[in-house]
């Protein structure tokens, strides 16, 4: 039996992962909804897998300096708690992640071998390119996309798909949270052109 991996990602309308602009976290539009479910994603048994520039983001964002700062969602509190693996074949241990695992090689060939031996599911939030490859490679069991009412046709940065292979998509899930927030888990499939 193989794990099954989530590819889970934040974002705009228009297919942004991130913003230049002065938008602040989940563009302004998150609600308690929201919060309470990604608490609850993050509460059930799982190992992270990271790319290297999503766990540097990541390992900033929760340093200990910010954390003793400001307060931090629950789930990304959380999501710091879970196993996880980095793969990256620039960065180096020691890791300031209380359990975190550095693999260095190929994410292909890293995320086949994991999902033979892990007893847990995987999840995977953002290192964009990383998802991509693993979905060009037929790894990503389920893509789940949260989509934010915003459009960021100026100020968008980090675009979810360009440069991804083509897929086609079978919708397995949709929630919409706090009436505004929409939650889409698909199952990718490279598409075959005829």
């Amino acid at each position: 039996m193989t794990a099954t991996y989530t590819f889970d990602v934040f974002s705009t309308l228009d297919g942004y992962g991130s913003t230049t602009g002065d938008w602040g976290g989940y563009w302004g539009k998150q609600g308690p909804e929201f919060l309470e479910h990604r608490l609850g994603l993050y509460s059930e048994r799982q190992r992270m897998v990271f790319g290297a520039t999503t766990f540097r983001a990541n390992m900033e964002m929760l340093s200990a300096d910010v954390v003793a700062t400001e307060a931090l969602d629950p789930w990304v509190t959380r999501m710091k708690h879970l196993p996880a693996t980095v793969v990256s074949t620039k960065l180096r241990e020691p890791l300031d992640w209380p359990d975190a695992t550095l693999v260095s090689g190929d994410a292909v060939d890293v995320v086949a071998r994991l999902k033979k031996e892990s007893d847990v599911p995987l999840r995977s939030h953002g290192s964009l390119a990383m998802n991509r490859a693993l979905m060009a490679a037929g790894l990503v069991d389920r893509l789940q996309v949260t989509v934010f009412p915003v459009i960021t046709g100026k100020t968008g940065a980090g675009s979810l798909f360009r440069g991804a292979a083509d897929f086609d998509l079978e919708l397995l899930e949709s929630r919409t949270f706090d009436g505004r927030v929409q939650e889409l888990v698909y199952r990718p499939t490279v598409h075959e052109s005829s």
